[in-house]
């Protein structure tokens, strides 16, 4: 089969905006522990990623629901919502479009198709794909202790394949001219369709799936109070330590 791409524009009002509890930045220097519970998180939306305290899993947030990948790759649902995180990023989703694609991508092809079906690279995007993937793969870092740079705790990080699997992918596009603040690019964590297993996606090959497609016009963002994120000096240009550390 070729491949298939069908687009119906839904008409429908929609909370366009994107929250972040805190920049990005700051989890790349290795402040890996704020006083955001989760309850705050859940006021600005129902949908999203990012990590928990000491840098203990990879979040999704899927219907309101929370899910935390530990680093042996498995799955557990958070309902304590008075666990803190040190970043998230969400929004109550909400899709303007989708749509299908039923061929197998190679994951830079995949990327290009996903970028051309944005109409602008300067605002953010959600996204949320279904369907059944070739390979997947993921990762999740360890427990870590506060002020250890993400990019050396990156260089440990566990690693998990999955073949022939279905799924679900959470994500969000970022522009790049704020890629201090929420990582830039295309950033997506996967979710085994049984919700036993998945991480941070780090390469896959799609064969058939549906990507439902967000436009996020405003960015809402929380600046932490504790007093490592105050007295940090974040001049350094994280840009390519973030870059490491996402791949």
């Amino acid at each position: 089969m070729g491949l298939t791409t069908i687009r119906r524009i839904r008409k429908r009002k929609a909370d366009n905006k994107v929250y972040l509890c805190a920049p990005v930045n700051s989890l790349v220097e290795g402040i890996y522990e704020q006083n955001i519970p989760f309850s705050e998180i859940k006021k600005h939306g129902d949908f999203g990623l990012g990590t928990f305290n000491d840098l203990d899993g990879e979040m999704m947030m899927v219907d309101g629901e929370i899910f935390r990948v530990g680093s042996d790759g498995k799955v557990n649902q958070i309902t304590d919502e008075e666990i803190c995180t040190p970043f998230a990023c969400v929004t109550n989703f909400q899709p303007a479009s989708d749509e299908i694609l039923d061929k197998e991508l190679n994951y830079n092809d995949f990327l290009k198709w996903m970028i051309e079906l944005m109409p602008s690279p300067n605002i953010f995007y959600a996204f949320r794909i279904t369907g059944d993937f070739a390979y997947v793969k993921t990762r999740s870092v360890p427990k870590q202790e506060n002020y250890r740079p993400l990019v050396e705790v990156a260089k440990e990080q566990p690693t998990f394949e999955f073949h022939n699997v279905s799924g679900l992918m959470v994500g969000f596009y970022t522009p790049h001219f704020v890629s201090s603040i929420s990582v830039p690019g295309v950033h997506l964590h996967f979710l085994t369709d049984d919700k036993s297993s998945g991480g941070h996606l780090l390469e896959c090959r799609p064969k058939n799936i549906k990507i439902e497609l967000q436009y996020l016009y405003t960015l809402e963002l929380s600046l932490p109070s504790n007093l490592d994120y105050l007295t940090w000096d974040f001049q350094r240009d994280i840009g390519k330590d973030l870059d490491k550390a996402e791949k």
